[in-house]
């Protein structure tokens, strides 16, 4: 189980992560999403004990990641975005090798365990730098299933990956999720509703919301936007809309009408329903708009206008590098 509570990271005068606060459960798999610079791969760092937080707690697998870092990486399996191979060392040497230095007895045996269970046993004795980047990444996921750690953390899982491989690897995290602890980030907003069973989005180093996907969509489409279908002239029916009290916005797409109301808590399909019968115009439909995971994503982050240029990683783990050059 994975538990952050407050958790704030800073970088001198940049903060990479405010306060965050949420829970990844066994037997579940939490996806972590947010765009570029969201404090996605800074929070995954400080969950692995890469790197310390500057305050609030996190607690992985019963053991504080700040007082007990050493007891957390033996318990966790980590995939970074980038994965580091030794690209000379076949599949099945760099595995056994990792698999020494971690201590797990019979160590071709669980080597070619886990090459089996990523669909890479055929390519096991393959040098590394003979393998497509989909394979080196499966060899990278390999590693992080070596120890059977508790929890698993996968960031960005599936680049490189053909779709074929896509679809093979997101039956194998669902699969993983039966049994481990599984926070998984992604970009691809299908991937993750189709794969968690629940969902973080962060954006500019705070969380938005959380929830099981169908949660989430619950909310947006409560007293949310609707879709509206009818038949007449376009503009008679803009303006009845627009002139119904409760509505704030009426907009054209190729589906119908949507209507967003003047009030988050406000249902406008009574008025607009009323309002158009009133106008003798044909209704054919009108319900709530359809909402995916992507649909939330873009609808929560864009709530938050960023006020300034937002850092990446990479920049955020320069500037901590500099940071700890400069103490010593």
């Amino acid at each position: 189980m994975i538990e952050v509570s407050g958790l704030v990271k800073k970088y001198g005068d940049v903060t990479a992560v405010r306060g965050i606060s949420f829970t990844a459960e066994p037997g579940k798999v939490t996806g972590f999403l947010g765009p570029n610079g969201a404090g996605k791969t800074t929070t995954m760092r400080i969950l692995t004990g890469y790197t310390p937080p500057t305050a609030g707690k996190a607690v992985v697998a019963g053991f504080d990641v700040f007082e007990k870092s050493l007891a957390v990486r033996k318990r966790v399996g980590y995939l970074p975005e980038n994965v580091p191979l030794y690209r000379d060392m076949t599949a099945i040497g760099y595995l056994m090798y990792l698999a020494e230095i971690r201590g797990v007895k019979n160590r071709r045996s669980r080597a070619e365990d886990v090459l089996t269970r990523v669909g890479l046993l055929k390519r096991a004795e393959s040098q590394i730098r003979t393998l497509s980047k989909g394979m080196k990444q499966r060899v990278g996921l390999a590693s992080a299933l070596l120890h059977d750690p508790e929890v698993l953390i996968l960031d960005e899982p599936t680049i490189g990956l053909d779709p074929f491989q896509v679809l093979e690897l997101r039956d194998l995290v669902k699969e993983l999720g039966k049994n481990h602890t599984v926070l998984f980030s992604t970009h691809i907003l299908s991937e993750a509703e189709q794969v968690c069973d629940k969902v973080v989005i962060i954006n500019r180093g705070e969380i938005v919301a959380q929830g099981a996907p169908q949660e989430l969509r619950g909310e947006l489409e409560r007293g949310g936007r609707v879709l509206v279908r009818a038949n007449g002239n376009v503009d008679v029916i803009l303006t009845t809309m627009q002139q119904t009290n409760g509505v704030k916005e009426v907009t054209q797409i190729p589906e119908g009408f949507v209507v967003t109301p003047s009030e988050a808590s406000l249902d406008p399909r009574p008025a607009v329903a009323k309002a158009l019968v009133n106008a003798n115009i044909e209704l054919v439909e009108i319900r709530p708009l359809a909402v995916n995971l992507e649909e939330i994503f873009l609808e929560l982050t864009r709530r938050v206008q960023p006020d300034t240029e937002t850092p990446t990683d990479e920049s955020l783990l320069a500037a901590d590098v500099v940071a700890e050059a400069a103490k010593e």
